[in-house]
């Protein structure tokens, strides 16, 4: 199944809002959470999501979730070769 040429999957009300953290973010996060970027959750540079940011390995995408009971929620993963 391919996806229609133009279509932007970050329009889909279902899809949360993704972005791509800068270096200095990446080490901020990392340090706050005194974490490796190993231990992050995993994202495929072929993930719908990573494709249309551009995002390649090594990055990391920030995930702001929304939820009822814990309002706005940030998710972090690492993207990698698949």
């Amino acid at each position: 199944m391919t996806a229609k040429k133009g279509f932007n999957i970050f329009e889909h009300e279902l899809v949360p809002e993704h972005r791509i953290l800068s270096e200095e973010e990446k080490r901020e996060l990392l340090k706050r959470y005194k974490i490796r970027l190993s231990q992050l959750p995993q994202m495929l540079v072929s993930d719908p999501a990573a494709v249309a940011l551009g995002a390649k390995p090594g990055d990391v995408v920030e995930i702001k979730r929304k939820s009822k009971t814990a309002g706005v929620y940030f998710y972090y993963r690492l993207v990698v070769e698949g």
